[in-house]
């Protein structure tokens, strides 16, 4: 009896799930199979944005026509797949067509002050006041500096004592000098200085207000005389903090308006500052 119900009983298989299998599926590896795509990508830009132009745009020009880039390779060898000597060799040219930019502007400018110096020449009257212009080319640019007083005397020469008033042959000059730089696609910077004198006019008003009145004043005269339209792109008064003759800030020759035509170099130097400030 018992011996037949125990043949009668259903036998019942129990199997047991290992309990680290769900550890062992390929999900996780398509994950982090992306993830590692994306770092690489991200280096990848990382390092194209501190390339230099050169070497970016060989990049660029690989991905976008990858045939025609690797048959202008062959025909002009292999020196954009040797690594760091290819930068190398375009950093070298990137600085060499930089000083041939900055040699040509050199000349633009050289050239454009022998003309505003034979402008100045022509003008009648303009007779001793010559004297007071000085035109060089400077790691800047070309500066023209209107220097309102003489070496013997306290005169002024180009404004009314203690005004920002042009006198009627500095308006003169002024406006030879904007006909000829009107011509330059350079921009421009108009600077006012004063002596450390104390000023002595009205109150409220001191050699910082007079030093940019004056800078401002050229500036009004020269764009209606020939300067294209937004040619000056600043105007800065220094008051007495510039001197033109440093070991005496009180000398009359500090008084001066500087007209600095800028090079391309040193614009992008002030666009820098101006965005970091």
């Amino acid at each position: 009896m018992a011996d037949e119900e125990s043949k009668s009983r259903p036998i019942i298989v129990i199997r047991k799930k290992g309990g680290h299998g769900g550890h062992h599926g390929g999900a996780w590896k398509v994950a982090y199979a992306d993830f590692v795509t994306a770092m690489m990508a991200f280096f990848l830009v990382m390092w194209l944005v501190n390339q230099s132009v050169a070497v970016r745009e060989a990049v660029s020009g690989y991905f976008n026509d990858p045939a025609g880039f690797m048959e202008k390779l062959k025909k002009g060898g292999n020196e954009v797949m040797e690594g760091g000597s290819t930068n190398i060799k375009m950093f070298k040219y990137e600085k060499d067509d930089l000083k041939e930019k900055l040699q040509r502007q050199k000349e633009m400018l050289s050239n454009a002050g022998n003309n505003v110096r034979k402008a100045l020449e022509k003008l009648p009257g303009i007779g001793n006041m010559q004297d007071f212009i000085e035109i060089e080319v400077t790691p800047e640019g070309l500066m023209i500096q209107l220097i309102d007083a003489s070496k013997v005397d306290d005169s002024a020469v180009f404004f009314d004592k203690g005004s920002s008033k042009l006198k009627p042959m500095a308006s003169l000059i002024l406006a030879a000098i904007a006909a000829e730089l009107g011509q330059l696609p350079s921009h421009m910077v108009v600077e006012g200085h004063t002596d450390a004198v104390a000023y002595r006019g009205k109150k409220e008003y001191s050699n910082w207000e007079l030093s940019a009145d004056r800078a401002n004043s050229a500036r009004r005269l020269m764009e209606e005389s020939g300067l294209h339209e937004n040619q000056v792109v600043a105007v800065r008064g220094f008051a007495a903090n510039k001197p033109k003759i440093k070991d005496n800030p009180e000398d009359p020759q500090n008084r001066r308006v500087t007209i600095i035509v800028l090079n391309e170099e040193y614009e992008k130097h002030l666009r820098d500052i101006s965005v970091e400030s």
